[in-house]
């Protein structure tokens, strides 16, 4: 097998060499409240309490180090939502001038300063026709707000045909939150099946997946068959589709599952076609991780809903945008007596310090030239990908700018899986910690996706290390 070449982490680690944060019995405790009281999200709780926790008790750039003052490259950006690296001294700074002006205040018939100047500078990068901001505190309740809006809309419009807009499309393979709302416009049955009797019907488009449902034929052709497919779902609803709902180039839950730019203009399309609103989350693909601070950029597509969360805080505090057009906006103006308000609320809905923390994430953007200076990263992550493919057991690499899934498969020339009872995923994150590197699986999709501020080196240790583990691992399996 042909290896990457990689620096050590101990090498770049911007921490001393290991040793205890805490005392011994202060670590047996946490430990113990940890297994005895946490419970934690997508997490198999009789295996995890079977196990020795990674408690973090500190970061530093694109670095965490645990109790036991181990280091670890945070090689998924704490879940999807570290920008610039950890206590970014111009996000720390912005976060303490504004803890010594303002922790919180209702948005709730007042406002705050953050929290406009933020509306403007979002308004300002977004999409062109995108003009309104409603705030929130996750990326499940951004695209909640979404569908909420999208439906009311049409629910109080003026014209008696408009009214009967109330059908939802989205996309199979779709994760958009955890919320009932969002999970009813999602298309993940290991998620989603269990709380179908809860949830509103939505219609399910099929979403491109070459490798698994079209393996070895060409990807345009595949995509092909999907828009027709969205077109007839939209035509079997004709004049009663509210909106189209999707994640733009890269359903990220689904195992990093790709799409081309002119599939997401062409659905869009379709969907503005039929009168239809277009929602687009970009939770995960917001703020630069595709390689433009947008996805939808790429295909040239403005929606008239605009999820937002994740990095929107450059990953420091909870916060969530939901952005709209004029259009929509104006669609809820009207006298008191009409009751056209969007009853949609959120106790700390525009938090300042989570708002100022946004605000110097997007200097950062400007300041440190980050869309810019990615493209390098981005390059040079390709290669590292062109050697990892050429392994005999990764059958298929996605990847949209620093957003990558890796695909580990029992034999490359069929696809086929590895059993899921062997855990394949979850065991090369666990030799990637042995190595000094955190990353997370989707199933036996290994996920990439660095900081955008990482730096050459720890690209190669990242890599490298990723590699070496799925080689070790299926090695050991035969």
């Amino acid at each position: 097998m042909t290896a990457l070449p990689h620096p050590s982490a101990s090498e770049l680690s911007p921490f001393p060499p290991a040793s205890p944060l805490l005392p011994t019995a202060e670590i047996a405790a946490l430990e113990h409240a940890d297994r005895a009281h946490l419970w934690k999200p997508f997490t198999q709780m009789a295996g995890y309490v079977a196990g020795k926790p990674l408690i973090v008790a500190d970061a530093a750039g694109n670095w965490l180090r645990d109790v036991h003052g181990r280091s670890f490259l945070d090689g998924v950006s704490s879940l999807w939502v570290n920008l610039h690296g950890h206590n970014h001294p111009t996000i720390v700074a912005a976060l303490k001038e504004q803890l010594d002006t303002l922790d919180h205040a209702t948005l709730l018939g007042p406002t705050n300063v953050p929290a406009t100047e933020l509306a403007a500078r979002l308004v300002d990068l977004a999409p062109d026709g995108l003009t309104r901001v409603f705030y929130s505190d996750s990326g499940s309740t951004a695209v909640e707000i979404a569908v909420k809006m999208a439906y009311q809309y049409f629910a109080q419009h003026r014209d008696d045909a408009e009214r009967r807009r109330n059908v939802f499309i989205s996309m199979t393979n779709a994760y958009h939150g955890d919320t009932l709302g969002s999970v009813s416009v999602g298309g993940i049955d290991l998620f989603h099946q269990l709380y179908a009797p809860l949830l509103f019907e939505t219609i399910k488009a099929p979403a491109p997946d070459p490798y698994h449902r079209a393996f070895g034929r060409p990807v345009a052709e595949h995509e092909a068959e999907c828009l027709a497919e969205l077109e007839r779902r939209i035509a079997a609803h004709d004049g009663r589709v509210a909106a189209l709902v999707m994640e733009p180039l890269m359903q990220g839950a689904a195992g990093m599952i790709a799409h081309t730019p002119d599939f997401l203009a062409k659905a869009a399309a379709l969907a503005r076609d039929a009168g239809a609103l277009v929602v687009l989350d970009e939770v995960a693909t917001g703020f630069g991780r595709t390689g433009t601070m947008f996805a939808c950029e790429q295909a040239g597509v403005a929606p008239d809903l605009l999820c937002l969360a994740k990095g929107i805080s450059g990953g420091v505090l909870p916060l969530a945008a939901t952005l709209a057009s004029e259009r929509v906006y104006e669609g809820f103006l009207g006298e008191h007596s009409e009751y056209r308000t969007f009853f949609h609320g959120h106790s700390y809905t525009g938090n300042p310090l989570a708002c100022a923390a946004a605000l110097a994430s997007l200097d950062v953007f400007a300041e440190e030239g980050v869309l810019d200076r990615i493209q390098g990263t981005i390059a040079r992550l390709a290669g590292h990908l062109e050697v990892i493919a050429a392994h005999p057991n990764v059958g298929d690499i996605r990847r949209h700018g620093l957003m990558t899934g890796i695909e580990v498969v029992a034999d490359k020339a069929t696809g086929s899986a590895f059993d899921g009872t062997l855990r394949v995923g979850n065991r090369i994150i666990e030799r990637a910690m042995e190595h000094g590197v955190l990353i997370r699986p989707l199933g036996d999709v290994v996920v990439l996706m660095p900081p955008l501020s990482i730096t050459d080196d720890e690209l190669d240790l990242l890599c490298g290390v990723v590699l070496r583990c799925i080689d070790e691992v299926v090695g050991e399996l035969g």
